[in-house]
Formats: structure tokens, sequence, C-alpha cells
């Protein structure tokens, strides 16, 4: 921690051994344990190699895409790589230009900032950020009026990693600043039955491979719902199968917690019901939708439309979101071909 009490409320510091939570332990620290990404992790691994072997700081990296795939883990992972520390920061916390100089000023040579939602940082704030990212200056202006003075600052050469779940909302001077930008996608169900794994040996649950491979079917392509379930079922095996994990223990848990065996939840299904019963399969605006089941249209946007399109349940088209055969029949439904003349999904 800084001495500077505001400082400490927009940036924390890589974090003790043995003040780690459960999630930190969860994650991988290194390169070689992390799972999955294959050609993300050879570009890293390159990158990495590159700078040690110039003794210089990493290029500014930009991570992009669905929640929960690691993109904070990895910004931890390379400041592990490179042994150095990390200060973490998100867009909505740094609210004034001072926030964000207060921050650059503390930083080391070779220091990683890591900022979460880049996309959400404010035009002032980013108008400092830019001198800080190509030429590691920061300008201040001293005075004000005809007397004012533009004062520059050196400051050492340090990294800035960025995530965000929405690269197009990000400005375009900003992202040309970024010297690497990589996007993660959805894992393999291999790689997620890895992950699963792992999480239960450091949990010290005892787990068969076909409870692994139960609960990475149903974890939607995503490491951080994986081990969000894994801890789930381990509490379910704990209480009614004597703290071993099958298949059945964990289809029982999982059904108990309406997960389905695509990995679709209640809210998922609540978004699919609404375009199909509600508005007659689309096309439907996202805020329509989300009005329609009082839920935000960010979470819908972020959290559940990523993986319904990926599972081919909905369409984006001009006029909205449309649902496809494949998304009535996981509900059970007749398409709008397979329904009577006068069969039409009704609201009430």
């Amino acid at each position: 921690m800084s001495d500077n009490p505001a400082l400490d409320r927009h940036i924390s510091g890589r974090l003790k051994s043995e003040d780690r939570t459960l999630d930190g332990l969860l994650r991988p620290q290194y390169l070689v344990e992390f799972t999955g990404q294959e050609k993300l992790k050879a570009n890293l691994a390159i990158l990495i190699e590159a700078a040690r072997a110039r003794g210089e700081s990493l290029d500014h990296i930009l991570f992009h895409g669905p929640p929960g795939l690691g993109k904070t883990t990895l910004a931890f992972l390379m400041a592990n790589e490179m042994k150095v520390n990390i200060r973490v920061t998100a867009g909505p916390a740094i609210e004034r230009a001072g926030d964000l100089a207060a921050i650059l000023t503390n930083l080391r040579a070779g220091d990683i900032l890591f900022i979460d939602e880049v996309h959400r940082l404010g035009r002032a704030v980013e108008e400092i950020l830019y001198p800080a990212m190509e030429d590691f200056a920061l300008d201040i202006i001293v005075g004000k009026g005809p007397g004012a003075k533009n004062v520059r600052l050196k400051l050492p050469r340090f990294t800035v990693i960025g995530a965000t779940t929405r690269l197009a909302l990000i400005t375009a001077p900003l992202r040309a600043r970024f010297g690497a930008l990589y996007r993660l996608d959805f894992y393999e169900l291999e790689a997620i039955e890895t992950i699963v794994g792992r999480g239960a040996r450091i949990l010290d649950v005892p787990i068969e491979p076909e409870g692994a491979s139960e609960i990475a079917r149903r974890a939607r392509g995503t490491p951080r719902v994986a081990l969000r379930l894994l801890r789930r079922v381990r509490d379910y095996a704990q209480v009614r199968a004597e703290g071993r994990i099958t298949r059945e223990t964990a289809d029982e848990a999982l059904r108990l917690m309406e997960v389905d065996e695509l990995g679709l939840d209640d809210l998922d299904r609540r978004v699919l019901r609404a375009v199909v019963e509600k508005f007659g399969g689309g096309p439907v605006g996202l805020e329509t939708i989300a009005a329609s089941i009082s839920e935000e249209s960010d979470t819908i946007m972020d959290v559940v439309e990523p993986y319904l399109l990926q599972l081919g349940f909905l369409e984006r088209t001009a006029r909205g979101r449309v649902a496809t055969p494949h998304a009535y029949r996981h509900l059970g439904l007749a398409t709008k071909a397979e329904q009577p003349n006068d069969s039409q999904p009704r609201l009430f």
C-alpha cells in the first residue's frame, strides 16, 4: 500500500501468498500452468522471452473477449513471468485525471498497470494516458489563465495491460497505443475438464473423470463458470454424497442449481423464452428484451448473449435478435414453421 490513501482506493498491489483468496489459489501463476488458448499462449511466450532478452518492459497489451475467460489471470501471470509488481484498477474507478496521475507517478520501472474494463475510461483520463503510454511522460498544467504552464514529468518505462469485453467501445487513439491485441475465445471441452481437475486437486476434493466431464460440459466454455460450478458441486457432494464427486453427484447438484445439460441457467432460459414466447421469435431489440424480464441490458449483452450466439440459439440482425430453430427445440417448443397457422406464441 502507498502513503496516499486516495491512491489506495484505486489500485492494489500483488497480494502476498498468505493473503490470497480461494479465487487467487485457483488461478494459474505462470504460463506453463495456464490451460487452453494455445495460440495466445504461444504469442505471449514469445513476447515475454523477447522482452527478457532485451532487458525491457513488456509492450502494452490489450486482452478482449467475453467475461470469465482469464484476462485478469493473464495480467497477473505476465507480472509473475516478468518478476515485476502489478497495480490493479478499473476504468470506472478512475473518475478524474488526477486519479490516474497519482497512479502513474507511483509506478516503478517495469511495473505493470492492469486496467480492467478499460473501455469505460473517461475522455479526460484517456488524454492523460496517451502520452504516458507512448512517451512515458505525464503532462500537467500548472496554474490557471494566461499564466498557466505545461509541465512534463518523465515516467519510468512501464506496461499497461488493458482488459475489455467491448473492444468496439475503445476509442481508436487508445486502441492504437496498445502494441499487442489478443482475443480470448471460449475454451474447448478438454481444456475445461483439465481446469476442473486442477481445481479439484487444489480444493482437495476427490473427483472422478466422469464427474469432471459433467461439470465441464455445463461450464459454457468459461473457466470462471467451471470453477464456480465446481465449488457448488463440492458443497453438494460434501452434504449428500460423502464428499466424492461422481457423474451422478455432479448431475444431481447441477440440476438442483437449474443448470441444464448445455450449461444454460435460469437467466439464459428467460432470455430465450422472452424472444420466443413474448415476441414471436423476433426480431426484437436488446433493450426490449431486458425490460421484458427486468434485467440489465449490459448483463444480457456481456454474459448471456455471447454463449447463446455461440450455440446458435440467437442471431443478430439489423432489426434485432432472432431466435433460431435450435432455440425452439431446446425449449421443447414448435418452431414457427411447425406451428399451425392459428397457433402462434402468446404473451399470456
